[in-house]
C-alpha cells in the first residue's frame, strides 16, 4: 500500500472534521449553507448508522489543518482545479464536486455532493476492494456509483442512493438482506441502469455499465479528479496550495475533449 494511502486511512475510528470549501464562481443551485447542513444529516442520519462512518462537516473557506475536505469548482478547467489533486495538503481524504459541469448535465449539487461524500466516507483511501463473484476479479469499493441517479431527499434536497455492506457479500442470495438504501438493489453486485461499477482483472481496471445509455454518457464525461481516475493511479498527490490559484491552457486530449494543462 502507498503511504499516501495509509496516511489517508490513519484516523478511519475517530469522527473525522470535513471542511466544505465553496471556491466555484457558478451560482449554486440553493444556499451553501443550507447545503452543508443537509449533507450533515445525510451523513449522520443515513450513512453513519449503516456504514459507521461519520463526519463533522463545517463550512470554511480553505484546507483546515488536520481535516478531511469537500471542494466545490466549477470544472476541472477552472484555474487551479487541477491542482488541488487527490488529497488534502496533510495528506488526508479529500472529494471535489464540479458545479458548472453537473448542472450543465442536469444534475443537482446536492445529489453529487452527497455521492462523493458517501464514497469518500466509506473508502477514504481508496484501498478497498471486494472479490467479486468469478472469484478472480475485485471490485471497486465505491457505495454510490452502482445506484447512481437514485436519490432521496434530505431536508427536501436530492440526496445519493447508497449500497449497504452486503452488496459486497457474494455469498448472500437475492432478496435475503437490504443491499442499498431505498431498497432497489434486489442481490449482490448488481448495476441498476443508471449506475456503474469498476472492476479490476488480469491487470486492469474496467468499467461495467446497467445500461447502454449509461455507458454512453459515462463515456462523454470528463473523468478528470474523478475517483475512478484516482485509484488507477499508483501515488495520490497532495494538493498544491502554492500552485492552486495559477492560470491554466486548455489542449486537446486527441479525442475532441478540451483538457486543461498547468502553465
Amino acid at each position: 500500500m502507498h503511504r499516501s494511502h495509509r496516511l489517508a486511512s490513519l484516523n478511519r475510528g475517530a469522527v473525522p472534521t470535513l471542511a466544505c470549501i465553496n471556491q466555484a464562481t457558478t451560482p449554486l443551485d440553493i444556499n451553501f449553507d443550507t447545503l452543508v447542513r443537509a449533507l450533515q444529516s445525510y451523513v449522520s442520519q443515513h450513512v453513519a448508522p449503516v456504514w459507521g462512518t461519520n463526519a463533522r462537516l463545517v463550512k470554511s473557506a480553505s484546507f483546515m489543518p488536520g481535516a478531511w475536505a469537500l471542494v466545490f469548482l466549477d470544472d476541472a478547467d477552472a484555474p487551479g482545479a487541477l491542482a488541488y489533486h487527490d488529497l488534502t495538503p496533510d495528506g488526508l481524504p479529500q472529494a471535489k464536486v464540479f458545479v458548472r459541469t453537473l448542472l450543465g448535465s442536469g444534475e443537482t449539487v446536492s445529489g453529487a455532493a452527497s455521492h462523493e461524500l458517501v464514497e469518500m466516507l466509506v473508502d477514504p483511501g481508496l484501498n478497498l476492494l471486494a472479490l467479486g463473484p468469478d472469484g478472480t476479479s475485485m471490485l471497486a469499493y465505491e457505495s454510490a456509483d452502482p445506484v447512481e441517479g437514485l436519490h432521496f431527499a434530505v431536508h427536501g434536497l436530492p440526496m445519493s442512493d447508497f449500497v449497504y455492506p452486503a452488496y459486497f457479500e457474494a455469498f448472500r442470495e437475492p432478496g435475503s438482506a437490504l443491499f442499498d438504501h431505498l431498497g432497489s438493489v434486489r442481490r449482490p453486485f448488481e448495476i441498476l441502469p443508471g449506475g456503474y461499477q469498476s472492476v479490476y482483472k488480469d491487470g486492469a481496471w474496467t468499467e461495467f455499465f446497467g445500461s447502454a445509455a449509461k455507458r454512453d454518457r459515462f463515456l462523454c464525461e470528463d473523468r478528470r479528479s474523478h475517483r475512478s481516475e484516482q485509484r488507477a493511479r499508483a501515488a495520490p498527490k497532495r494538493a498544491d496550495v502554492s500552485a492552486i490559484a495559477r492560470p491554466v491552457t486548455n489542449a486537446t486530449d486527441g479525442t475532441g475533449c478540451s483538457r486543461a494543462l498547468l502553465l
